[in-house]
């Protein structure tokens, strides 16, 4: 049975329609009305072996924040709902991932207690039409809404597109590491009984 969930986010800055299944083939039909963030989730989606689905209408006109964070919430709802108690799943994920020039780790703890750690720098303030400080802001809402332990590295920096694009996938590799089902877990995975 595919691990699938749908959320809807209305607000006066945003109008969001989610569909996320964690047991996908990387399929995607994403539309946020911001190119690049289209981008980045697409790469998401095919290295993480997801399928996903978002329309996002945003306040665009005053700038990419309220849409950036808010598909990054559902996101986050989504990825929740979807693993459900979290039975057999390995649980912990991570990644060191190169993109060229630069170089970039994503670790995460899906246990339930969320926080982000972030320390990546970009050198330029733009990448197409998305701030590059935003991509902090979305994972910090994946984090939280997720009930995720998110740490999140930039090793070697270089050209902003890289950077992002290696976050991204870095984020997409580790978090499918951490979905994997392992039939050798009995519940879940902690001596607590439950995460």
């Amino acid at each position: 049975m595919k691990r699938i969930a749908e959320a809807v986010r209305n607000t006066k800055e945003t109008r969001i329609t989610m569909k996320f299944c964690v047991d996908g083939s990387g399929q995607y039909k994403i539309s946020t009305g911001i190119g690049f963030l289209d981008h980045m989730l697409e790469l998401f989606t095919r290295h993480g072996m997801f399928d996903l689905e978002i329309e996002c209408i945003g306040d665009t006109h005053v700038d990419a924040h309220h849409s950036v964070e808010d598909v990054g919430i559902v996101l986050g709802q989504c990825i929740k709902e979807a693993l459900g108690e979290k039975n057999s799943i390995r649980r912990y994920g991570s990644m060191l991932l190169p993109m060229d020039e630069v170089l970039a780790m994503a670790a995460l703890d899906l246990g339930g207690r969320p926080f982000l750690a972030y320390n990546a720098a970009f050198s330029s303030k733009m990448v197409g039409d998305m701030d590059t400080e935003l991509t902090e802001e979305f994972f910090r809402a994946v984090a939280v809404n997720a009930g995720m332990n998110l740490h999140i590295r930039l090793l070697d920096g270089g050209n902003s597109h890289h950077v992002c694009e290696a976050i991204f996938k870095a984020f997409a590799k580790a978090l499918d590491a951490a979905t994997i089902m392992d039939e050798r877990i009995d519940g879940v995975m902690s001596t607590k009984g439950r995460i």
